[in-house]
């Protein structure tokens, strides 16, 4: 069915929701690569740095955010990689999908407001609209 799945995620419950469905999904299929995309944002990042947080908290912080996701492979048995990138999440899922010759890529929803999505638009819809491969958004 699947033979490589990408799930990228960002720490919220939506994301912890899309990673719980996407073991599922990878637990139907022999021999399913599956690589688990997390996206630091420099937004948010440098504020953090200005806020005084060391890289030790910040270490810590993004293994608490990814916990719960790879406790969601390792209950299902499936082997995953991990990869860490830095930047606007958007454009980096996309070329991160489209380059890597993905049957399936899951993502949870932001959960935008009508208003907000209109103006700023979501990273799901993002997605969906760009990457070649077929995109399951979880909410």
């Amino acid at each position: 069915m699947y033979n490589r799945i990408l799930v990228a995620v960002d720490g919220s419950v939506n994301s912890h929701r899309a990673a719980r469905h996407a073991a599922q999904l990878a637990s139907l299929c022999q021999g399913v690569v599956v690589e688990i995309l997390y996206i630091l944002e420099f937004d948010r990042t440098r504020s953090d740095v200005l806020d005084n947080a060391s890289s030790d908290d910040l270490h810590i912080d993004r293994k608490k955010r990814l916990m719960p996701i790879e406790e969601a492979f390792e209950q299902f048995q499936i082997p995953f990689k991990l990869v860490i990138k830095h930047g606007d999440p958007g454009p980096i899922i996309v070329n991160f999908a489209n380059s890597g010759e993905f049957d399936l890529v899951v993502l949870g929803s932001r959960g935008l407001n009508t208003f907000q999505e209109m103006v700023l638009g979501s990273v799901s819809h993002k997605v969906a609209k760009r990457v070649t491969a077929p995109v399951l958004i979880v909410k």
